[in-house]
């Protein structure tokens, strides 16, 4: 049989070991906590970059529509130069 004294000492001990369970999950549940908070600051930033980023390519995109047109414009370009070049020979009787 334990003494009175063992008693309250077995108990201590089983009470400080729950003591310490809790102070390890209050640390791990704040630095979850602050983890989550970094993560969704960095969400936030990541997010409003992509704003941008779309915002830009929209731009570019307008500023390219005539891309395609640049192949037709450089055949008629050609055609130009080479009935320019028809219509000296042809006046200078040549």
């Amino acid at each position: 049989m334990l003494t009175a004294a063992a008693q309250a000492q077995q108990k201590a001990v089983t009470l400080s070991g729950w003591y310490v369970g809790y102070i390890i999950a209050a640390v791990l549940i704040v630095v979850v906590v602050a983890l989550v908070a970094i993560i969704l600051a960095l969400v936030r930033r990541i997010s409003s970059l992509a704003d941008d980023i779309t915002e830009v390519l929209d731009d570019v995109r307008e500023n390219t529509v005539a891309v395609p047109a640049v192949g037709t414009l450089n055949e008629s370009l050609l055609s130009v130069v080479t009935h320019a070049a028809q219509a000296r020979t042809a006046l200078a009787g040549g």
